[in-house]
């Protein structure tokens, strides 16, 4: 279908989400410079902004930007005309453009060879972008930054950091990669489940920023969520033997379809059992159970299969009372198994108020609480306090609820415990 009719704006702007990680990852390839290639990326939207609204948008959009970023990188090349390693690179122009005309940067990533270059590329980039030797922030800011094309003052606003401290991490993230030696290609095999571990850390804690903001005015950044399930979205074409990543993934999606229902009209909080579940998004929760479900069938269970899964039984239920309480704990059950943490026992928790009663629910709740890990984690005050509200134990319930709110940094959720602790009528 051509696109020669569509607004050029409009064009650019979406192939910018598209393209941009694609040509930054082949020119981070060839260039092994990744200022240069975000650079001439860059320069390239520059130029497609200033030209298609009057010459048109060409047949070929996507070749069109990596080829003008390809000789916009070399231009910056030959201006500077310092270092011998860039003289060297100058020799090898012709090498340059054979290995990226060589690219086709309309390939669908659904169908794209697991073998093909563009995949390579962008495997590279994103095991890079994430590697161990860099600090959890400075892999989300890259990672952000290079394959998601958010801008620096996007990013510094999405996490509610100044702009500076943002740049300053990014800067340090490159240098590390470059002083380091942090080598641009994705791991051996026998490292990959621990490398791809991490990887799928960091777009699971971009999107859990973006579906419940731990600071600021408003529960939901939708900006964040939609970006980590569109980087998740590329990883799972570029790995679809990989069950985990399809389960984060289908993770994403079976959360974000009940994201317009979590916030009221005025973005107050909304409880899952309050929730209008006919608004649900229906095709994201189709398309996370069928990922899902293939995910399952590689039999080969993680941590995010199950809690998708728990997420799908939360989807499927067509009412609060329906939900299959006791599955959803059983599989927490699981998951505290392989993946021993205080915060799945406290989830497991919750579960077992529902399905047992508020006073089996709160044995676990304190069993959780006594290990002291979780005692500046609001949750874990805000879950007591509800089981307590439950029992009738008003005092207890406001004591646990006022520890809650002094741990809680985000302002809707502020308003929903300060509400909570105002009808126990407690002093």
């Amino acid at each position: 279908m051509s696109v020669r009719s569509e607004d050029p704006h409009a064009v650019v702007d979406r192939l910018f989400r598209q393209e941009q990680g694609r040509a930054v990852a082949t020119l981070i390839r060839v260039l092994g410079d990744f200022d240069l290639a975000e650079e001439a990326v860059q320069d390239a939207f520059i130029t497609a902004l200033e030209t298609w609204p009057t010459r048109g948008v060409p047949g070929n959009p996507g070749a069109w930007i990596t080829t003008t970023a390809r000789n916009r990188a070399i231009d910056r090349i030959r201006r500077r005309r310092i270092l011998a390693e860039k003289a060297e690179l100058l020799g090898r122009q012709t090498l340059i453009e054979e290995e990226l005309a060589a690219i086709d940067p309309d390939a669908a990533l659904d169908g794209a060879d697991s073998m093909s270059p563009i995949v390579d590329d962008r495997l590279r980039l994103i095991f890079t972008c994430c590697h161990p030797a860099l600090a959890m922030d400075a892999r989300v800011a890259l990672t952000l930054r290079t394959l998601g094309g958010l801008s620096t003052p996007e990013i510094a606003r999405a996490f509610l950091v100044p702009e500076a401290t943002l740049a300053q991490r990014l800067v340090r993230a490159k240098r590390k990669i470059r002083d380091a030696g942090i080598p641009y290609r994705v791991p051996d095999d026998h490292a990959l489940p621990e490398r791809l571990d991490g990887v799928l850390r960091v777009l699971y804690l971009v999107f859990n920023e973006g579906y419940g903001a731990s600071t600021g005015d408003r529960l939901i950044r939708r900006e964040l969520s939609a970006e980590a399930i569109r980087l998740g979205r590329v990883l799972g074409s570029l790995m679809p033997d990989e069950p985990e990543v399809l389960g984060l993934v289908a993770l994403m999606l079976l959360h974000d379809a009940r994201r317009e229902t979590r916030t009221g009209p005025g973005g107050e909080l909304v409880l899952l059992e309050d929730q209008d579940r006919s608004a649900w998004d229906r095709a994201r929760i189709d398309e996370g159970q069928g990922l899902l479900e293939r995910a399952m069938r590689m039999r080969r269970v993680g941590p995010y299969q199950l809690q998708a899964a728990i997420a799908s039984l939360h989807d499927e239920a067509p009412t609060s009372a329906a939900t299959d309480w006791a599955q959803i704990a059983a599989l927490y059950r699981v998951l505290g198994e392989i993946q021993p943490s205080p915060v799945v026992e406290l989830n497991r928790a919750v579960a077992v108020a529902m399905a047992d009663g508020p006073a089996a629910g709160l044995a676990l709740v304190d069993r959780v609480a006594a290990g002291g890990q979780l005692d500046d984690y609001p949750y874990l005050h805000s879950t007591r306090a509800d089981v307590l509200r439950r029992l009738g134990r008003h005092a207890e319930a406001a004591e646990a609820y006022r520890a809650a709110l002094a741990l809680t940094a985000n302002e809707p959720e502020r308003a929903f415990l300060a509400g909570r602790l105002s009808r126990l009528g407690v002093n």
